[in-house]
């Protein structure tokens, strides 16, 4: 960074040193106009517009990412309640009832931290439950696909909560925010001064158009959080679907969990 930092500056000061000694000499008569500041807008604008296009490519793979995170967790809980009919009838019972109570805690209290880029310890509770009666399996044909159903809810779990961090540093969004002001700037300084109402009227869709990208890749880089993010309609499928198994499976047994996906007190 400090090369590119010193690179940058000495061309800077190699260019205004060529302007002030070298030019004179290349050109016969004596020029006093040069480049206008309009000249320089152009590239200026140009500079923006890619910086706002590749941060808002790179913003929407993180919010597709997270979306892809969010459905295979869901069929993973799903797989495990499916594969869960293969366990005996104790097991069985446990497994579908931690499924339900883990996609209870996901929606109701993971869902809402995430907006903030937290997660919650509430699914954990439920997912140590899983392994706890996973071992009671073991030498079993069950086993291994129910580890391995597992294994894939707990990786598409962590997939979900990274994406939930934002992907755009800080730094880098004030640096966009810095270059959209200095851009919107430099074209107001080059409006004419009479008869510019045209000119005046492109200058506000243009800084609407800007600072719309800028917002949009503000909110997109949050999936679960403000206008455009992710809904956990996956997870809520995936619990509907677990309630009606164990609520079928097993009609005179109660969850061990609230509407929260908190445990009961026994």
């Amino acid at each position: 960074m400090i090369l590119v930092i010193v690179v940058a500056a000495l061309a800077l000061l190699a260019g205004l040193a060529a302007n002030r000694w070298l030019r004179p000499r290349l050109l016969s008569e004596d020029d006093d106009t040069g480049m206008a500041v309009k000249d320089l807008v152009g590239p200026l604008l140009t500079l923006t517009v890619l910086l706002l296009a590749f941060v808002l490519v790179t913003a929407n793979g993180s919010y597709g990412k997270a979306e892809v995170a969010s459905r295979g967790e869901a069929r993973a809980v799903d797989q495990l309640v499916e594969t869960a009919e293969y366990a005996p009838e104790a097991q069985r019972a446990r497994i579908q009832a931690d499924a339900v109570c883990y996609a209870r805690a996901v929606r109701t209290q993971e869902w809402p931290a995430m907006s903030d880029g937290n997660g919650s310890p509430a699914p954990s509770v439920w997912s140590t439950d899983f392994r706890t009666t996973f071992r009671t399996l073991e030498g079993k044909p069950v086993f291994g696909m129910l580890i391995a159903a597992d294994n894939k809810r707990s990786d598409e779990r962590e997939e979900r909560l990274t994406q939930a961090t934002p992907s755009i540093p800080n730094a880098i969004f004030w640096f966009l925010l810095a270059t959209l002001i200095i851009t919107v700037t430099a074209l107001g300084i080059c409006l004419p001064r009479r008869n510019n109402r045209g000119q005046i009227i492109t200058l506000v869709v243009i800084t609407a158009l800007l600072t719309t990208t800028l917002c949009i890749i503000r909110d997109v880089d949050r999936p679960f959080g403000g206008i455009v993010n992710v809904e956990p309609t996956a997870i809520a499928e995936a619990e509907r679907q677990a309630t009606r198994d164990f609520t079928t499976n097993h009609p005179a047994s109660d969850l061990p969990c609230d509407d929260q996906g908190n445990r009961r007190a026994v």
